[in-house]
């Protein structure tokens, strides 16, 4: 038996699941974690020195790679509190919404919450 696979492939996988199955709430959740984890590898970009970007495109840097920044690489626990996260503002809004007499839009976001836990496993 193998490792077990992280977040990030169980996350591709139930998107795959959820777009066969043309579940809305579920597609909405999944894309939305895994651009929130996609974001939190993102790093600040470096000061440049002046003089260091092209005379013809505002904002470039000169060279082959020199706009290339290593990115930041989250363990297993940080891509898990960023997917409950999302879950959790998902029933904090579902909250709202049923609050404001918008049941349909609750459950939309409810469903999209349990398709982010079950990806964890919960």
């Amino acid at each position: 038996m193998g490792p077990p696979d992280d977040i990030r492939t169980r996350l591709r996988r139930a998107l795959g699941v959820a777009l066969k199955a043309r579940d809305a709430g579920a597609v909405s959740a999944l894309r939305s974690a895994m651009s929130a984890i996609g974001n939190a590898e993102a790093v600040a970009p470096a000061a440049r020195p002046a003089g260091t970007g092209s005379a013809h495109f505002a904002g470039t840097v000169a060279g082959l790679g020199a706009g290339e920044a290593q990115r930041r690489v989250l363990t297993e626990a940080d891509a898990d509190a960023i997917v409950r996260q999302e879950a959790a503002e998902r029933e904090a809004a579902a909250g709202e919404y049923e609050r404001g007499g918008r049941a349909a839009e609750a459950a939309r976001l409810r469903e999209g919450a349990r398709a982010l836990m079950a990806v964890l496993g919960r």
